[in-house]
């Protein structure tokens, strides 16, 4: 945002007010992002050496930004899993089971608590795999 207000500052927001990186008084490293990541965005825009702010580009890019990580039900549902799938939570549902097991009243063979916490780690991860993989439509590795 540092960026965008040294543009604003400096009125470089259409193709005839566009400024070098020195007039706008930029970091050193502003070039070398703007042929990285920064230039793939969009939102400065490079006109014959000269650069300025798309202000139209960096509208859309924020409300993308705020209508996937801010809005609907989708992003508070997705927090709390994301939080659940962090916890060490295979360990968590296995000693549950087995402690249910034990007030059933239930004999056990030894090594059958390391059956029983085997699976739920693998079906916990299994679960954390396909979220992850669910999560990665919403931010698309191309802008």
């Amino acid at each position: 945002m540092e960026l965008v207000e040294k543009f604003r500052e400096k009125g470089a927001l259409s193709p005839e007010k566009a400024l070098t990186a020195q007039e706008l008084g930029l970091p050193p490293w502003f070039e070398q992002a703007m042929h990285r990541r920064l230039g793939q965005l969009g939102i400065f825009v490079e006109v014959n050496g000269k650069y300025y702010l798309d202000e139209d580009r960096l509208r859309k890019i924020q409300e993308r930004y705020f209508k996937t990580e801010y809005g609907g039900r989708t992003h508070s549902w997705s927090r709390y899993l994301w939080v659940l799938l962090m916890l060490p939570i295979g360990l968590i549902v296995s000693l549950a089971i087995f402690y249910l097991l034990v007030l059933s009243g239930a004999r056990f063979f030894p090594g059958e608590f390391l059956m029983i916490l085997t699976i739920v780690m693998v079906v916990v991860a299994v679960i954390r795999i396909l979220y992850w993989r669910s999560r990665r439509r919403y931010w698309p590795g191309q802008w």
